[in-house]
C-alpha cells in the first residue's frame, strides 16, 4: 500500500518542488556533458567508445550462452526424439551456427550416456565376453520372420 501511494504522489511531488526550486539549475545548462561528467571532451568521447565496445562484448557472450544452452536442448530433443524448438535453432544461427557445448556440460552428457548404455539390457549383452551382437541381431530377426509366415499359414487367426 505504501509503495502504491509514494508512486503515485512521489512524481507528483518531484515536478512541485522542481518548479519551486526555480533559477538556481538554468547555470549549469551551458555545461556540456563531458563537463559535468569532470573530464575534457577527448576523455569523455574516449569513455563513451569504451563503453559502447564492452556492451558489445557483453552482448556477444550472452548470445553465445543463449546459443549454448539451445544446443543443449536440442542434444536433449534428438536423443528423447522430442519436437524441435524454433527458436533453439534461431538462437544458434544468431550465434554463428556451429556451437559447441562447453567442455563441463559436453563431459556430463558423456557420462549421462555411458551410465545408460551400462544400464541397459543391450548395454549388459555387450559387455559379455564372446557374444556377437550382430549374430544376436540376425538371429531374432529370423526368428521373427518365421513367427509371420506361420501366422499367415495360421487358419484360427
Amino acid at each position: 500500500m505504501a509503495f502504491m501511494v509514494k508512486t503515485m504522489v512521489g512524481g507528483q511531488l518531484k515536478n512541485l518542488t522542481g518548479s519551486l526550486g526555480g533559477g538556481d539549475d538554468k547555470g549549469n545548462g551551458d555545461k556540456s556533458a563531458a563537463e559535468t561528467q569532470g573530464m575534457s571532451r577527448e576523455e569523455y568521447e574516449e569513455y563513451q567508445k569504451q563503453l559502447v565496445e564492452e556492451k558489445m562484448e557483453r552482448d556477444a557472450q550472452f548470445t553465445q550462452r543463449k546459443a549454448e544452452r539451445a544446443t543443449l536442448r536440442s542434444h536433449f530433443r534428438d536423443k528423447y526424439r522430442l519436437p524441435k524448438n524454433e527458436t533453439d535453432e534461431s538462437q544458434i544461427q544468431m550465434a554463428g551456427g556451429d556451437v559447441e557445448l562447453p567442455r563441463e556440460l559436453a563431459k556430463m552428457i558423456e557420462e549421462d550416456t555411458e551410465e545408460e548404455e551400462r544400464a541397459s539390457v543391450l548395454g549388459q549383452l555387450a559387455s559379455l565376453p564372446g557374444l556377437d551382437l550382430g549374430s544376436l541381431k540376425d538371429k531374432a530377426q529370423a526368428t521373427l520372420g518365421d513367427l509371420k509366415q506361420s501366422a499367415e499359414k495360421c487358419h484360427i487367426m
